[in-house]
């Protein structure tokens, strides 16, 4: 699946950030990478699912205040934000009080019902040791990291009704910055967007919004390069995501299972196995030769044809 000219268009006035940083991932072929335990890697590959945790059960649950935090502020306080609610009232009559009444109304769900994966780019010279920082952060005593092709991350796709976004690592300062790019866009593709519907683009400018809370995070929190594919059930539910109750650290909590198989009819393909996963490095662990074996077989298990270099042992001496 691509997007029209139009749908194109649309995407960089809105979305100038993320475009940007997805132009430059598909340009220099950037893999993902999920940083997880041995037990959650295995049973990925085995069951052939990933799964998208709730926003509030995540490490840092405020992380989803930080970005409404300056969403809000950019909109509502700074100059940019004036700028932006007045160059959308001259295109669409009363826009901008009718755009806050909707987007306010759905705040208590992006807080409450937001699903995400979290993913990080992975560097080519991790790819025999891993990143020192995210084995100490999520990697426990046996950790694995499944690096992955980016093609079915990147391509865009709504079979899921979930979405690929890159996270920004901005200050309220730097938020709005980059707030006012979107307001200049606005600016300048006035008289493109007075021709599109009213609704696409208040629905579009809702998206926005919403990635903008979700995957905006602390500056100092950047090193981990993070991206994320989030899902709003209550939003945009979804015909292939499967919710179910599962423990995570002895939790019961409700997640949705992204199903590890192609939808072609629908533009999602190389999700599956043995074209998602590019290789599988081994954590510091006092179990590295058991655990490589055991992951040479998952995979033999999951269809992996060509298994040489699949799988590496990090030779990093991680001290506990």
């Amino acid at each position: 699946m691509s997007l029209t000219p139009e749908e194109q268009r649309l995407w960089q006035i809105f979305h100038p950030y993320a475009a940007g940083r997805q132009t430059v991932a598909l340009s220099q072929k950037t893999r993902f990478v999920h940083y997880t335990s041995a037990d959650a890697a295995m049973k990925i590959i085995r069951n052939r699912e990933v799964w998208m945790r709730k926003s509030t059960c995540m490490n840092d649950f405020m992380e989803v205040e930080h970005g409404l935090r300056c969403l809000i502020n950019a909109v509502a306080q700074s100059e940019f934000g004036k700028r932006f609610n007045l160059a959308l009232d001259q295109i669409f009559q009363g826009f901008s009080a009718e755009l806050e009444k909707f987007f306010v109304r759905y705040i208590p769900l992006i807080r409450t019902d937001t699903y995400i994966t979290c993913l990080s780019e992975h560097l080519d010279d991790e790819d025999t040791l891993g990143r020192l920082s995210m084995w100490r952060a999520y990697g426990e005593t046996t950790g694995v990291a499944l690096v992955m092709n980016s093609s079915p991350l990147l391509t865009p796709s709504d079979a899921l009704n979930a979405w690929t976004t890159p996270v920004a690592y901005l200050s309220d300062q730097e938020f709005g910055n980059e707030f006012g790019h979107i307001a200049d866009n606005i600016e300048n593709e006035a008289g493109f967007i007075k021709t599109q519907d009213r609704e696409l683009i208040k629905n579009y400018i809702f998206k926005m919004f919403w990635f903008a809370a979700i995957s905006t995070k602390h500056p100092g929190f950047k090193e981990e390069k993070e991206w994320r594919v989030v899902h709003c059930p209550s939003i945009y539910p979804s015909n292939h995501l499967v919710k179910d109750i599962q423990p995570v650290q002895g939790v019961p909590q409700p997640i949705y299972k992204i199903r590890l198989e192609d939808i072609p009819d629908q533009g999602l393909t190389g999700i599956n196995i043995p074209a998602l996963v590019n290789r599988i490095i081994i954590g510091p662990t006092k179990y590295p030769l058991a655990m490589g074996e055991a992951f040479i077989d998952l995979l033999k298990e999951a269809g992996v044809q060509n298994l040489s270099g699949k799988v590496w042992r990090s030779e990093i001496p991680l001290r506990r």
